[in-house]
């Protein structure tokens, strides 16, 4: 570096460009001397003044060649079509020389771009962008930009290398969003050139969500789902999702061309909310979940009302009452046990009135009675309380016994050492009996 206090010494050379000294770039600026052969030069200081700005206080020094044998020095600094005046100065150990004659030289413009850009419209989910390869043999890349319409800010998105590649396709973008695009070329000698024209691009929507859903809640083991047809001319197919609540977790049960779908379920009274999607050509998927529809099962018939058991002229007499108008017929089930070890479960079917008589008894058992409403589809409610009855005492033969009638629990007044014994005229009580044992004693 140049001392602030330097001794110019008038003996020692002065730089001289070559005739062909200066090669200028838009980016650089090359320069060339002829040789300097006095022994007393140590190397070569640079001078360098930006014509087009204020250096009325900028200090002119810019850079140090160290060896008197280098003729040649390179600038990579440049601005683009600028003008940079330059002189230089030899030195020796203790001395500078006279300044050089000044040289002005104005750096190339910045390269253009490519001259022709287009961009494909309404993609899913991407965009692609052509163009004419730059006509510069210098051009090794191009560099794509790319922003929002909410962004100010360029950004570098991609590099294509090759100067004759004309194509690129991004990805990953978002639906029915604008995008806009453009390109700067890159040369081996890492110029970039100006930026292309702009391009926007916008991508394809989502398709049209389905409107109109509904579901079935009366068909007995399956829901049927109906939704209006979609009018996407790109239409593939419709995705059904279901889930146990409205705003819970929707798995994908079916995929369909149908405007329709059956769900077959083996449950009575299941109930499941289902959301439709539309899939296009290009797997784009519209929304779901602004439309939701509630289906069921058919729920089970009600559960008749036991109203009346007893033991009456060797036989179990059953009463019951229902409400429901579905309950087509009745089952009774009567379980006993066989021995210690063993125990039989028996279903009297298809049972049309509202009474069951049972002569299949004997002594010294226990039998448990229950009540089920079957409806026109074979659904079976569930069952009625279930009662017990106990028959004790073989020996004797009972000759009128009144009716015990039944419809929740029997107070806990009226049961004593587990037996309940009946008398000749009982009125209703307002709970079940779950044991009734019936003594066979002589009512004479």
């Amino acid at each position: 570096m140049p001392k602030k206090e330097a001794v110019i010494d008038a003996t020692l050379p002065i730089v001289e460009l070559t005739k062909n000294g200066t090669i200028v770039d838009s980016a650089s600026i090359a320069l060339e001397w002829k040789a300097i052969n006095d022994q007393r030069v140590e190397g070569v200081y640079i001078y360098r003044v930006s014509l087009d700005e204020n250096n009325s206080n900028k200090n002119e020094y810019y850079d140090t060649v160290n060896s008197r044998f280098s003729t040649h020095y390179l600038d990579t600094k440049i601005e683009p079509n600028s003008r940079y005046a330059y002189y230089f100065k030899t030195y020796s150990t203790n001395a500078e020389s006279q300044k050089s004659e000044q040289t002005i030289i104005t750096s190339l413009p910045q390269l253009e771009s490519v001259i022709w850009i287009h961009s494909t419209q309404g993609m899913p989910r991407s965009a692609k962008i052509i163009w004419r390869p730059h006509a510069n043999e210098k051009v090794k890349a191009y560099i794509i930009q790319r922003r929002t319409l909410q962004e100010t800010k360029w950004s570098d998105i991609a590099t294509v290398n090759g100067r004759l590649n004309a194509e690129y396709i991004d990805e990953n973008l978002q639906d029915n969003f604008t995008y806009k695009y453009r390109i700067r070329v890159l040369t081996y000698d890492n110029i970039i050139s100006k930026p292309s024209q702009e391009v926007s691009v916008i991508t394809k929507e989502l398709p049209m969500e389905v409107m109109q859903i509904v579901a079935s809640t009366d068909i007995p083991k399956k829901i049927e789902v109906h939704w209006k047809s979609t009018q996407v001319s790109d239409f593939l197919t419709y995705r059904v999702y279901r889930s146990v609540s409205i705003n819970g977790s929707y798995e994908m049960v079916a995929e369909t061309k149908n405007s329709s779908y059956t769900d077959e379920i083996k449950e009575d009274g299941k109930e499941y909310f289902y959301r439709v999607s539309v899939v296009d050509r290009d797997k784009l998927e519209s929304i779901n979940s602004n439309f939701t529809a509630l289906g069921r099962t058919l729920v089970k018939p009600s559960t008749p009302s036991l109203a009346e058991a007893m033991f009456l002229n060797g036989q179990v007499k059953l009463s019951w009452v229902s409400s429901d108008s579905r309950a087509k017929s009745y089952i009774v089930q009567k379980k006993f046990s066989k021995s210690f070890l063993e125990s039989s479960i028996e279903d009297f079917q298809n049972i049309k009135g509202n009474q069951f008589f049972d002569s299949n008894v004997e002594f010294d058992k226990t039998y448990f009675y229950k009540i089920y409403a079957v409806d026109a589809n074979g659904i079976k409610s569930e069952p009625s309380v279930e009662v017990k009855l106990k028959i004790e005492d073989k020996s004797m033969t009972p000759k009128a016994v009144e009716p015990l009638r039944v419809n929740q629990r029997v107070e806990q007044n009226r049961v004593e050492q587990n037996r309940v014994e009946v008398p000749r005229s009982v009125a209703p009580q307002p709970a079940v009996i779950e044991e009734v044992i019936i003594p066979m004693k002589d009512f004479n």
